[in-house]
């Protein structure tokens, strides 16, 4: 194998133009080997027989995959972008609670394995007050105008608005912001070079000069409908909390709200006319997510999120299950395999912390229920199904 093994940034640019987002057996295979091994593992056919199918043709027709990570660097610089990985200074710590549901039989909730950006800012720091703001993209004159208020108002108390780039809610909401001089993200569902829908090509340039455009997918990657339901959870897991402004029966919405839900993040809803289709989504929501908030300015978002106003939250919603951890607490969860047993001592070595150490906190983790013990001093990720 060449060089390019001893990198695991482009490792993972590698795997992440092979193998969707979310794949279960290249995710469980990266938490065994590593980015650098699971490359090699694909290359070298030593993959269970699903990944030798999903990956064979690509690996059959070349390039190698040194020349391959060139090809997406070269790429990447074009577009003005850059790779972010999990460790980075500037990766979000949020995207890490999804580890807590990576063994849940839903894909869509592993974590991201890297993302492509565009724009200025540092992610990590952008998204640290922020709120999602999404919706219907066939949205009433009604919604829009309530999805640019709302994120106008938060982006003039300096919160950062997170939402899909899609049309309807997600653009006023976008567009609310930007008109207040405040942050946006954007998070993709196509390559951040080739931002979608098209019709919002001049948001998206504004957007990438002000805030942010985030992607799972690399430069030249086209939408597809799963795409658009895999980058749901990450809109979920950057924020604090979710607010739903119209949405039908089936949006996809929902979806998002469900994500933050179960990750632990306030669900939000403003109601719409009980006679509108494009409210029936919401209502719906308000009725079966008994933890689900009406709110109808940006204050009542704000006192939501933070908590201040709600004597049984336990901590602020800002502060999310992973920030909660102490560190030593984090190293060992991000060292541990996605799917797989890990002893301590491994763990320890991997998180460079002493075994004594690694014990105590892998007791607390335990206790917490972020793992399970299967034997002594055998562990794994505990799938954690609720909030």
């Amino acid at each position: 194998m060449n060089t390019m093994l001893d990198n695991p940034r482009a490792a993972l640019m590698v795997l992440s133009s092979i193998v969707e987002p979310g794949d279960a057996d290249l995710d469980d295979l990266i938490g065994e080997a590593g980015p650098v091994g699971a490359v090699e593992a694909l290359w070298s056919g030593q993959v269970t027989e699903r990944l030798a199918r999903l990956s064979g043709a690509t690996v059959a027709a070349g390039p190698d995959p040194a020349r391959r990570a060139a090809a997406l660097q070269e790429a990447t610089e074009a577009c003005g972008a850059r790779v972010l990985i999990p460790g980075d200074a500037d990766w979000p710590v949020r995207l890490c609670d999804l580890y807590r549901l990576g063994e849940d039989d839903d894909p869509h909730l592993r974590p991201p394995r890297c993302l492509w950006v565009r724009g200025e800012g540092d992610l990590a720091a952008v998204c640290r007050r922020s709120v999602a703001v999404v919706g219907a993209r066939a949205a009433s004159e009604y919604g829009k105008h309530i999805a640019g208020w709302l994120a106008a108002d938060l982006a003039e108390a300096g919160h950062t608005v997170v939402s899909g780039g899609a049309l309807g809610i997600d653009r006023a909401a976008h567009q609310g912001a930007l008109g207040r001089g405040g942050s946006t993200v954007a998070v993709l569902p196509a390559g951040v070079d080739r931002p979608y829908p098209r019709a919002n090509q001049a948001m998206f340039d504004l957007i990438v000069q002000r805030g942010l455009a985030v992607s799972e997918w690399p430069p030249g990657t086209a939408p597809a409908r799963h795409r658009f339901l895999a980058r749901m959870r990450v809109i979920a897991a950057l924020t604090a909390g979710v607010v739903v402004v119209e949405a039908a029966r089936r949006s996809g919405a929902l979806h998002t709200a469900e994500y933050a839900a179960r990750l632990g993040r306030v669900v939000m809803f403003t109601p719409g006319p009980v006679t509108s289709s494009l409210s029936e989504g919401v209502h719906r929501l308000a009725r079966q997510h008994r933890g689900a908030r009406l709110v109808t300015r940006a204050e009542e978002v704000i006192e939501d999120l933070t908590g201040r106003t709600d004597s049984t939250r336990s901590q602020p919603a800002d502060v999310t299950p992973f920030e909660a951890l102490t560190a030593v607490e984090q190293w060992l969860v991000e060292a541990m395999p996605r799917g797989f047993i890990a002893e301590d001592t491994r763990l320890a070595a991997a998180a460079g912390v002493p075994v004594d150490a690694a014990t105590e906190a892998l007791q607390r983790l335990q206790h917490r229920g972020w793992i399970e013990q299967i034997n002594d001093g055998r562990w794994r990720l505990r799938a954690v199904t609720g909030s």
